[in-house]
């Protein structure tokens, strides 16, 4: 290697137009390309059989109101603001030409071997332009640097368009988002530089075996894509997830209420009642033995019982929060009452499941109520001010439509909640499988945590549109508005002490939001932030040593304060937890069967109902 050449690596220039280099892009067998591409538009067409044929049917209908007609109505407020003034529109041109001809510019430097300023490290890290020829070479090096400037400029845009107001703003913005990930030139054969050589490598066979999943994937789907994050032929609940040991004691129609077998000579005179969200499945908190939440309970002494929500289909569609209340907590406390004798219970509500909790701990007070003595609540608002960006999918227009479409049924699917979830991490939950699926063909490797996320569960229509509009739309728990069997709740009436954990990076329920949320209650808050997000900051096992998590003084003010005083611990925070638990009552009785004598076992764990796919 030269001193020049070094010099001009040094810079940051190009590895220049090195024929070894080039090779990689030459097409070297065009019959088998043209024979895969035809089967690839082939397997193309079964996709889009597939995608219309309950269309034709009518099993779906795709109303006008569907987010990709609210994105175009909202990016278009944004698009009149910025043409209603000819001034306006050349300055908002010029900026973008402006920065297409730096980024010219420096490419002909580096080109000429020149030195040019180093890159911001955040684009510099970005996993989906990891490949060394989105910088060594110019073309997609050029690509790279204007997609960054035309994203930047497209949210700048946005921000600073006058006239819109807040949720406009906020749909706007995230619209924005959704369209720069999407268009991202990593998502497209052409331009990313490692798609282009796996189809000159293998001839195109790559986009064959990718169009044959997506087929797969829209029929698996029932007409709309169920996007493949995993090898689901690797899991199944009950045999190597969701394996702790116990028994399912008592159902009704909203419900499995399982006890899980002790595995402790003596156990907590407190049974230990867990509330998790319907949206998904409960088990998360037990996803294989090294992971689960509640097997580390059941081995610290708790008796602990689950509820495992029915997956819903038109039979439940008159079910509303007050059924879910009752029938589901009530029918918890009851159940653990005959099992184990007490009427003092500890409980935990995971994110809607907590916000379930919480209604009903405000309803119980309503009606002198006094069995659940703590409350420990994971990544739940109670208070969604500040709820992050579902509050897009959130306002009079879309859920009415959404209504209309869940009358039909009785129930919203539960690919429309999934859609939804991966949404809000696009980047990293939708486009990475888009591209590695359906653009290189390799099926993705066997991940439990995503194979839960595809287990979708659908939304009964009246217990989905009461949580909707009580929460999102109109935040009536926080103002004490929410109605729940003719009572209207106030946190302040729940006076029992309350174990409150948020998470530093949660996309669902953002830390502020649960901080918020935190001063509404009458009674003592311990509030806890933990590292990661929404599941891997509650999923943290102690002996798995990862993370961390920070306490501090009671939570009032603001978040950001209470975050640079609070003290930080390494590891887990569910040693903590659990001696909070003990704080308040430690006392311990012989351990107990599933069911005491009262019940009879009607099946073993995880039960039937969690079985059920949507």
């Amino acid at each position: 290697m030269t001193d020049d050449t070094q010099q001009s690596k040094d810079n940051g220039a190009f590895a220049g137009f090195d024929p070894e280099t080039v090779k990689p892009y030459i097409v070297k067998d065009p019959e088998a390309m043209a024979l895969n591409f035809a089967r690839t538009l082939e397997n193309l067409g079964k996709a889009a059989s597939a995608w219309l044929e309950p269309r034709e049917r009518g099993e779906i209908q795709d109303p006008a109101s569907d987010p990709m007609a609210d994105m175009v109505k909202t990016m278009s407020k944004v698009t009149e603001y910025w043409l209603s003034d000819p001034r306006r529109t050349f300055e908002a041109q010029t900026q973008l030409l402006s920065s297409y001809f730096g980024i010219w510019s420096r490419t002909l430097s580096k080109m000429n071997g020149e030195a040019v300023p180093p890159e911001d490290e955040a684009i510099k890290k970005e996993r989906r332009f990891a490949d060394q020829d989105w910088q060594r070479n110019p073309f997609f090096d050029f690509l790279r640097q204007a997609y960054f400037v035309t994203a930047g400029w497209a949210e700048k845009m946005v921000a600073e368009a006058e006239g819109l107001d807040p949720h406009t703003r906020h749909k706007a913005a995230f619209y924005t988002k959704q369209i720069t990930a999407a268009l991202s030139p990593a998502n497209f054969i052409a331009t990313n530089p490692e798609l282009y050589r796996e189809t000159v490598a293998s001839s195109g066979a790559n986009l064959v075996k990718g169009m044959a999943m997506l087929a797969e994937d829209i029929k698996a789907g029932g007409g709309d894509l169920k996007l493949r994050q995993t090898d689901a032929t690797k899991f199944a609940v009950g045999t190597n997830m969701a394996l702790t040991p116990g028994k399912v004691i008592a159902q009704d129609d909203v419900c499995q209420i399982i006890q899980y077998d002790a595995t402790t000579d003596t156990v907590l005179k407190r049974p230990l009642l867990i509330c998790p969200p319907w949206i998904n499945k409960f088990y998360i908190l037990d996803l294989n033995p090294q992971k689960s939440f509640i097997k580390w309970c059941v081995e610290q002494g708790h008796t602990v019982f689950v509820i495992s929500w029915v997956n819903p289909d038109e039979r439940h569609r008159d079910k509303d929060w007050s059924s879910y209340a009752r029938e589901g907590i009530d029918f918890a406390l009851d159940t653990i009452e005959k099992a184990t004798g007490e009427k003092e219970v500890n409980a935990i509500g995971y994110c809607v499941g907590g916000t379930l909790l919480a209604a009903t701990l405000a309803l119980h007070a309503k009606e002198k109520n006094k069995r659940i003595k703590t409350a420990t609540l994971f990544t739940t608002q109670v208070d969604f001010t500040h709820a992050g960006d579902l509050k897009v999918f959130v306002d009079e227009e879309q859920l009415a439509a959404l209504e209309e479409q869940m009358q039909a049924t009785g129930y919203l699917k539960g690919s429309k909640m999934a859609t939804a979830f991966n949404m809000l991490r696009a980047s990293e939950l939708i486009w990475p499988y888009m591209v590695n699926n359906y653009l290189k063909g390799q099926a993705p490797m066997p991940f439990d945590l995503l194979y839960w996320n595809s287990d979708s569960t659908r939304m009964a229509a009246a217990n989905h549109s009461f949580y909707l509009r009580n929460c999102y739309l109109n935040n009536a728990l926080a103002k004490g508005e929410m109605v729940l069997d003719g009572e209207a709740l106030s946190l302040k009436d729940v006076k029992i002490p309350i174990y409150n954990l948020a998470t530093r990076e949660d996309h669902i329920a953002p830390p502020k939001s649960v901080f918020l949320g935190s001063q509404l209650f009458g009674g003592p808050v311990d509030f806890v932030l933990s590292g990661s997000g929404h599941i891997a900051g509650v999923v943290n096992p102690p002996d798995k040593h990862k993370y961390q998590f920070w306490t501090g003084a009671k939570p009032k003010g603001e978040y950001e304060d209470w975050t640079k005083d609070a003290e930080e611990t390494s590891g887990s925070w569910w040693p903590h937890w659990h001696g909070w638990i003990e704080a308040h009552n430690d006392k311990r009785v012989p351990a107990r069967k599933p069911g005491g004598t009262a019940l009879n076992a009607i099946e073993s764990a995880p039960g039937s109902f969690v079985l059920e796919r949507s």
